[in-house]
């Protein structure tokens, strides 16, 4: 275990030197223990992210360090209210519903959620998200609430096979998240385009990512 703690830090040291500071990177938590992500951040990432509600709870509360944390999985409706207490994003909206779900659990609370929207840029059916012709009606509805601040747009892309197969992906979700930073919303600031995984990063960060998702390259294969 020692050896493979020592991995997960030299991992994350020589990812935080080959890429870019403007790039923030997000450790994908899913299957994790809670001491790989104390190793991720003693060797100094602050951003993680977590796709279950329940999952993330339970990991949450034998933390001892603060950090900013990413719901980056599909929220159901019915876990809003924990999420909202739980995490300092949700980068998985996807729908004038559940905006409508979050915006009522952070009036309860008093807070102002930080929210991304998750594009199916490859319009797959059996893929979260929501499609391209549909995000600028979503993003001008987030606009109008009180409580969600649109921060910019994610994407998946392929989760595995030839890096370069996620590109069109990237080009139409960089193309939206242009087009919305263009038309300068109310409650929305655009800060972050998310794209690219463990195995795409490279090619998201040269179609314009600042915002990565990674697992495998800092923890290694899922046990």
């Amino acid at each position: 275990m020692a050896d493979h703690l020592k991995a997960i830090r030299e991992n994350v040291e020589r990812l935080l030197i080959e890429i870019p500071p403007s790039v923030t990177i997000i450790a994908v938590c899913k299957t994790r223990t809670v001491m790989e992500v104390n190793a991720a951040f003693e060797a100094g990432l602050r951003h993680f992210g977590h796709n279950y509600v329940q999952e993330a709870q339970a990991m949450l509360s034998q933390l001892s360090f603060t950090a900013d944390w990413h719901l980056i999985g599909h929220l159901q409706r019915n876990k809003s209210g924990e999420a909202v207490q739980l995490f300092n994003f949700i980068d998985s909206v996807d729908s004038i519903r559940l905006t409508q779900e979050l915006e009522k659990r952070c009036l309860q609370v008093g807070k102002v959620l930080p929210v991304l929207i998750e594009v199916n840029s490859g319009r797959e059916e059996n893929k979260n998200g929501a499609l391209p012709d549909d995000i600028e009606e979503l993003a001008v509805f987030i606009s109008h609430q009180s409580h969600l601040h649109l921060e910019g747009l994610m994407t998946m892309g392929p989760r595995s096979g030839d890096p370069q197969e996620s590109r069109p992906y990237f080009v139409e979700t960089r193309r939206l998240f242009e087009r919305l930073a263009s038309q300068n919303l109310a409650n929305t600031g655009m800060r972050y385009l998310s794209m690219g995984m463990s195995n795409s990063y490279q090619v998201a960060i040269q179609e314009g990512a600042n915002m990565i998702r990674l697992g495998t390259v800092i923890f290694g294969e899922p046990k």
